[in-house]
């Protein structure tokens, strides 16, 4: 892959949202060596953008290595994190991939599954721009909360 940056600006609305904080809160929690404790959120976030020129330069058929996993877990550990702050009851993020990049992806509250989603190609994951990522986030927690909403008990449990 080259050099190529995207150009995330420092200014970036998103940056400031509760989900763009919630995803560099969790970006800097799997950074067990302190390599983001110098990086601006931009930075940090940076790699969640996915141009139409870098998907290119992706190959179509590859096996995803462990940072592109751990973003994904970023991803959706964000996501269980807002929801756990909206409703007050524990989401949990569970990833199932194979060695391919195949799988599935869920977050339940309590015995409530609220997100379910299949995983494909999970090597060229990311997003347009992070305005995508965070529309992608909204409508993920909006429907988990309407299902905790619809379902208090099984979410309870």
């Amino acid at each position: 892959m080259s050099t190529a940056v995207a150009e995330i600006s420092e200014t970036d609305p998103v940056l400031t949202t509760d989900f763009g904080v919630e995803m560099v809160r969790q970006m800097r929690a799997i950074d067990s060596y302190g390599t983001y404790d110098t990086w601006s959120t931009a930075q940090i976030l940076e790699p969640f953008v996915l141009t139409k020129e870098k998907k290119r330069e992706i190959p179509i058929i590859g096996d995803p290595d462990e940072i592109i996993i751990a973003r994904l877990k970023v991803f959706y550990n964000a996501i269980a994190s807002l929801i756990e702050k909206e409703c007050g009851l524990m989401a949990v993020p569970v990833l199932n991939l194979t060695h391919e990049g195949f799988g599935r992806a869920l977050i339940t509250v309590g015995k409530l599954v609220v997100m379910d989603r299949t995983l494909r190609d999970v090597h060229r994951f990311g997003f347009p721009s992070l305005s995508k990522m965070k529309d992608e986030a909204d409508k993920i927690l909006s429907v988990a909360l309407n299902l905790v909403g619809d379902y208090p008990k099984v979410a309870g449990l």
